[in-house]
């Protein structure tokens, strides 16, 4: 083990946090797929394909879906259609096919009967001669009264019996791979694995059962004589939760230690913008305004996440920060992924906001970008609203010290940091209309301190949600027309079709070309095909009401505030996620009226979309429903693309194992807490741990933020 102890302390150098080195025993592990034995380029292509990955650990975290279990051994006599059997048969005669058409059949028999083997492609004739004894595996059929194995899975000499596989790890492949290729890399990158330190503390093994990783993934990867128990799996689960929550809180405790600076102010603004705003601050509003009032007064600098459901107001708490950081004397910028949004957050400022208020997007040109540009770099601009556009080069600031990014799953990480570093130590407050499920807010968003908003402020009406089968389309349709008689403003969503925003837009078109021809031209269209001053005009005209039925795609999800507008028709409504859904019905319920969600979905649907349905009827929480959401769809991505520097999972199943993902969460808590550096035996495997789940480029990344 002297070179084990000699690795240990060679990662731990300073800056050196579990970085590969040429003497490193993981080397193996991280070597490229055409490094093991049979895989040569044109195998490595597809390997990679499957696993997600151009190396050895790829391979080796490459988790079957399922198993076979071949232990079955019946005689031909107790042989049972539709089940997995194994047999010890001895070969009676070949049948011959009489024509291409018709299948190569073998009869084989035992001491208690007689079966077939049947293929429609066969070259082993010579291999297995009449007398010749086989253990064959594969799923039992009955054919014309006789025990037949329909091409069987595996076929062996007797005498070879050990290589049929008594459990049969069932992988995820891809075209042209052949499960060999995948179970020889599987063994060769088990045979790779060093001998690991064990990082879990000896308590928790013994309460859970759990083996060492490399049991475990040997029992998971390679099973001999059962098919692996959960804890198998779940030891390895917890190995990528804990890596994933260690890197997280070592990056939580960088960033709460950056030097930041004060930014105190008067109030004078703000106080201004709540008499224009005219409601009182909900008790979920002042809590998160004083987070961030903490935050911005301390000599740290700001990484806060503010989360809170659709219409709970958390715009008015973005604009109370972003008036602290101008009552202290700096900028602040507030950065939406779409000129819709920009632009809605545009009016709101400019109504709410006592200081000069600017709006920068790419369709912004000419004189008047130039005059703002030179507004922001010598600081008569202290607010600025925009889109991407916000971190061009061209783009200078006086004293930048508030970064606020709307809808932060629409940004990679790199263009966060980017606006972020606009300033000289700029805080930065993330916020979402998307409430985030448990699970990805400890995975995720990890790094980030948390403020969340519930309920709803002072104005909001609750919101009716009905569901309707296309059967009764034409009485929704009616009803659609007595809102309109009665001067009422209308939202239809048409559904999403496939992957293809050009086939959603031909759904839209057609409902709007049948809805126009009903009610005329208070009928307007908007969708993500149209030119943004289309699309916008679109708008525009709804909010104003000079139309008052828009039928759109999704393009009304974020960004569109039409407190006149009622009521919301989504079409197919179990085509649409949970979280979207919830997120499109709080389009309405913005003004004084009652309103109505009216979800229109196909006669029969899925039980799963059926459960959607029903929780979306039952419940305005939109925490609640994006943790069912979370369950009902998985890890996947719920939140948009996934982003650089945000975890994946390769062994763990988030929704199957959520449980311990709260243990690590805790587990890595604790841990720090007692060793910030990892210099006790177990910090030290606990880098080991680190390393191989390469959350070190990760913990760069975040850190950085």
């Amino acid at each position: 083990m002297l070179w084990f102890c000699h690795w240990l302390d060679v990662i731990y150098k300073e800056n050196s946090l579990c970085q590969p080195m040429d003497s490193d025993p993981l080397t193996p592990l991280f070597a490229p797929l055409t490094s093991l034995r049979g895989i040569g380029p044109a195998v490595a292509v597809l390997v990679a394909r499957a696993v997600g990955g151009e190396r050895v650990i790829d391979v080796l975290f490459h988790m079957p879906d399922s198993y076979l279990d071949r232990r079955n051994r019946p005689t031909i006599a107790q042989a049972r259609p539709g089940v997995i059997a194994t047999m010890a048969v001895e070969v009676v005669r070949h049948e011959r096919p009489a024509n291409a058409r018709q299948p190569w059949r073998i009869v084989v028999k035992d001491d208690t009967g007689v079966a077939e083997l049947v293929f429609f492609r066969f070259t082993r004739e010579s291999q297995m001669p009449p007398g010749t004894k086989l253990l064959v595996s594969g799923k039992i059929d009955l054919f014309n009264g006789r025990v037949s194995i329909p091409h069987p899975d595996h076929l062996v000499p007797l005498e070879q019996a050990e290589k049929l596989p008594a459990i049969e790890p069932i992988w995820p492949l891809t075209a042209g791979l052949w499960p060999r290729q995948i179970a020889s890399g599987v063994a060769q990158a088990l045979a790779s694995v060093p001998a690991f330190p064990e990082w879990h503390d000896p308590a928790l093994l013994r309460r859970e059962k759990w083996p060492s990783f490399i049991e475990a993934m040997r029992a998971v990867q390679t099973p001999t004589e059962e098919i692996p128990p959960p804890r198998m799996r779940a030891r390895l689960a917890y190995d990528e939760f804990l890596a994933g929550q260690v890197a997280l809180a070592v990056v939580r405790g960088r960033v709460r230690a950056r030097v930041g600076r004060a930014l105190i102010g008067d109030s004078r603004l703000r106080d201004e913008a709540l008499r224009r705003f005219g409601f009182a601050p909900t008790e979920a509003q002042v809590k998160a305004i004083g987070e961030i009032d903490a935050d911005l007064a301390s000599p740290r600098r700001m990484l806060r996440l503010l989360q809170g459901d659709v219409g709970s107001g958390k715009t008015l708490v973005a604009i109370l920060a972003m008036l602290r950081a101008v009552e202290a004397g700096a900028q602040a910028a507030i950065m939406a992924p779409t000129e819709v949004l920009a632009k809605q957050h545009h009016r709101t400022l400019s109504r709410l906001c006592p200081v000069p208020v600017a709006l920068l997007t790419g369709s912004v040109k000419g004189r008047e970008r130039s005059k703002l540009l030179r507004g922001l770099k010598d600081g008569s601009i202290p607010l600025v609203v925009g889109t991407h556009a916000l971190f061009q080069d061209a783009v200078e600031y006086r004293d930048l010290a508030l970064a606020v990014i709307d809808e932060q799953h629409r940004f990679g990480v790199t263009q966060r940091l980017t606006l972020g570093a606009k300033g000289e130590q700029t805080d930065v407050l993330v916020i979402t209309a998307t409430p985030i499920p448990r699970t990805l807010l400890l995975t995720n968003w990890g790094e980030m301190d948390v403020s969340r908003l519930t309920g709803k402020p002072a104005g909001r009406q609750p919101i009716r949600t009905t569901s309707h089968s296309l059967a009764t389309l034409p009485d929704v349709i009616d009803g659609i027309a007595r809102k309109l008689e009665a001067g009422g403003q209308v939202y239809w969503v048409c559904p999403l079709v496939a992957e293809s925003e050009v086939l959603d837009v031909k759904a839209a078109e057609e409902r709007y070309a049948e809805l126009h021809a009903r009610f005329g031209d208070i009928v307007g269209l908007a969708h993500g095909q149209q030119t943004t001053e289309v699309r916008d005009a679109a708008l525009a005209a709804f909010t104003s009401g000079r139309t008052r039925l828009l039928v759109a795609t999704t393009v009304v999800e974020v960004g569109v505030d039409v407190p006149t507008a009622s009521v919301m028709v989504i079409e197919h409504a179990e085509r649409f996620g949970l979280a979207q859904l919830h997120q499109l019905r709080g389009r309405v319920g913005r003004g004084a009226e009652a309103s109505f969600c009216l979800l229109v979905h196909e006669d029969w649907v899925s039980e799963t979309a059926r459960r959607r349905l029903t929780m979306l009827r039952d419940t305005e929480d939109g925490f609640e429903i994006a943790d069912e959401d979370f369950r009902l769809r998985g890890g996947g991505d719920l939140l948009g693309t996934r982003q650089a520097g945000q975890p994946g999972f390769r062994l763990a199943d988030p929704v199957e194992h959520e449980p311990l993902l709260y243990m690590a969460h805790k587990d890595a808590a604790v841990l720090l807490s007692r060793d910030p550096k990892l210099t006790s035996e177990r910090g030290k495997a606990v880098r080991v741990l680190l390393r191989l789940f390469e959350r070190t480029a990760a913990m760069k990344t975040l850190a950085s933020g």
